[in-house]
């Protein structure tokens, strides 16, 4: 069996992430919940948990105006370029850097959290951004990809 590519798995966890987190961003947009009312929350019966006074900068930034669930489908996206890659940052450094990618990914983490829909994205972006982590630990380095261009199959 061979090496495990770091930095090609963390690729592909990172993709189904991101496509997770975009759209979790729109169900947010229609279902909005601060995920995080629970800490010092008030329990009410009947009503589940009204979040404390505390909390109000998030609620409004989550429920009352989603702020976050549009930035996080605005980060997605841009993740979902620097991935896949969109033609336009194919060959760039920025998209050969892996610490490009794991910034991004730290802040699609955080920016996805805050929302109910979004914390499954947010793991496996944590989750990249450590597969990420182990690859640069590694020396990882990404081959340009217009190394094998024109190669027919002996690319």
């Amino acid at each position: 069996m061979g090496n495990l590519i770091w930095h090609e798995y963390a690729r592909y966890v990172a993709i189904t992430a991101t496509v997770y987190t975009v759209w979790a961003g729109y169900f947010g947009l229609v279902y909005r919940k601060f995920f995080w009312d629970f800490v010092n929350g008030i329990r009410r019966n009947p009503g589940g948990i009204q979040p404390a006074k505390q909390d109000a900068f998030f609620i409004d930034i989550i429920v009352k105006v989603p702020l976050i669930p549009i930035f996080s489908i605005i980060l997605g996206l841009v993740v979902l370029a620097f991935e896949y890659p969109a033609p336009f940052l194919k060959g760039k450094s920025a998209h050969r850097s892996l610490v490009v990618h794991v910034v991004l990914l730290f802040f699609q983490a955080f920016f996805a959290i805050m929302f109910y829909q979004g914390t499954n994205g947010a793991i496996w972006s944590l989750v990249a951004v450590g597969c990420y982590s182990r690859a640069m630990a590694l020396g990882e380095v990404m081959k340009d990809a217009k190394d094998n261009k024109g190669r027919g199959g002996r690319a």
